[in-house]
Formats: C-alpha cells, structure tokens, sequence
C-alpha cells in the first residue's frame, strides 16, 4: 500500500490489489478512511470522517486530482 502524497494529517494511498477497479485513492488520517473515485471526481465510501472533514478531503483530491491520476497510471500501467 504505497503511500503516494501526504497533505497535513492526510496519506493518499492506493491498494496494490485495487488494479482491476478505476482509478481511485483512499485518503486516512488515524482510524478513519474514504475512497474517491479520481475520474471523474466522485466519493466513493467513507468509513468515520464527519462531513465538514470529508469535504476539505474533497477538495485537497480536486487540487492533487492531475497528480493522482499521474501516478495511478505510473504505478498501475495504462
């Protein structure tokens, strides 16, 4: 599970497992966790963050998005 961006308290990771779904990243902080499908740009499950958090979430995807997606394919293949 590599981490591939770290934003405050936040570790962007993807699951090496995760290859056969669309690209996507799971964010965690502690014991919490969401998944966002990265294209396009949509929550895909959250497991314990409150909504005020899972939106500043959203938006620190939105502004890496481009880098995500980057390095999904770079780690994954096309």
């Amino acid at each position: 599970m590599p981490t591939v961006l770290e934003d405050g308290p936040y570790a962007f990771r993807f699951y090496s497992a995760d290859y056969l779904e669309p690209p996507h990243i799971h964010v965690h902080r502690d014991r919490d966790s969401v998944k966002f499908w990265l294209d396009p740009l949509r929550l895909a499950k959250n497991w314990g963050f409150n909504p005020h958090e899972l939106r500043k979430i959203r938006r620190l995807v939105d502004k890496h998005q481009a880098e995500l997606l980057e390095k999904w394919y770079d780690y994954f293949g096309a």
